[in-house]
């Protein structure tokens, strides 16, 4: 039984020094827009198919487009101008606006942008928008989607390889188990911190972008603010959240701000309300009720203004 779990261990050992390999000699790069060397397993083509698969089924859940193609056109316009200013501008780009009244944005992989009508409610200026969608451009742009998977697989490997490790060094069972527990709670909190670290990092290239198009950084802090009150004040515990709390990152926003754009207290940049008035806060006013409303806590979804793939929905903020 003992030489039948070496031979095992000793194959994961093999699949996991595979894995290592192939990611460091295949996806290691220095990201452009971020300047850190980065682990992706994605290639962008592959990025790009991803993408272009899910999309469909989130317009689907999210009550399909908005019904007012003034808005959406607004919004796509904003939208590739932000990602004309980034370092991934040659991605096929797509801006949509869901008729759903969660307060909801997220992006998936190769450049799928999406922002939910219960968000563009809350809103008051064009700036506003702009460090939303700025901030989903920099999840994509940073490639936050290829480093989760990257790194879920390789803590996946990771945890096999020390459970048969753990089963042959005892024949206790339950410290066995005790120990492949241990790994695993530990793994998930490491991710979810990666998660937060990865919404900072948007939020930092969302704020580059906005200002390359003269739009104040305030805006962004404006919408943390929004977030903040939808979610009844931003509370719970940080370190069991993927995402740091609304409070967290208007502190960030804040100084960021101060010390990166002194000229967010003048007249360098603008908010653009009357335009945000006219061409959508007007307009959505006159629109039947979203064909997928928020129920109960679903109002607010505290994972969003995120990166999400197949697997992991974004909420709000």
């Amino acid at each position: 039984m003992k030489l039948e779990q070496r031979r095992i261990a000793g194959w994961w050992l093999w699949v996991s020094v595979l894995w290592v390999t192939a990611v460091v000699s295949v996806g290691c790069s220095t990201n452009p827009a971020t300047g850190r060397a980065q682990l992706n397993i994605l290639s962008e083509s592959e990025e790009i198919s991803l993408g272009r698969e899910a999309a469909p089924g989130f317009l689907e859940q999210y009550g399909g487009s908005l019904p007012d193609e003034q808005i959406v056109a607004h919004v796509r316009q904003l939208g590739q101008q932000l990602a004309a200013v980034s370092e991934r501008s040659q991605l096929p780009w797509e801006f949509h606006v869901v008729d759903s009244s969660v307060i909801n944005a997220f992006a998936l992989p190769g450049g799928k942008v999406f922002i939910s009508r219960g968000l563009l409610e809350r809103m008051t200026n064009e700036a506003q928008l702009a460090g939303v969608l700025g901030h989903e451009v920099g999840h994509v742009t940073a490639q936050h989607i290829g480093q989760q998977m990257t790194q879920a697989m390789g803590i996946q490997i990771g945890l096999i390889a020390a459970g048969i490790a753990i089963d042959q060094a005892t024949d206790d069972a339950w410290l066995a188990t005790l120990g492949l527990v241990g790994g695993e709670l530990g793994a998930g909190m490491y991710l979810l911190k990666y998660g937060r670290d990865q919404e900072h990092q948007a939020d930092e290239l969302g704020l580059r972008y906005m200002t390359r198009l003269g739009y104040d950084p305030l805006g962004q802090v404006q919408v943390m603010r929004i977030l903040k009150d939808a979610s009844g004040g931003g509370g719970g515990i940080e370190m069991l959240s993927t995402h740091p709390l609304p409070e967290s990152r208007i502190e960030r926003l804040v100084e960021m701000i101060a010390e990166r754009y002194p000229g967010s207290e003048t007249s360098a940049y603008g908010f653009g309300e009357a335009r945000f008035r006219r061409e959508v806060l007007d307009r959505l006013e006159a629109l039947p009720p979203a064909r997928h409303p928020a129920k109960g806590a679903a109002a607010w979804l505290p994972a969003g203004l995120c990166a999400c793939g197949g697997v992991h929905a974004a909420g709000g903020g």
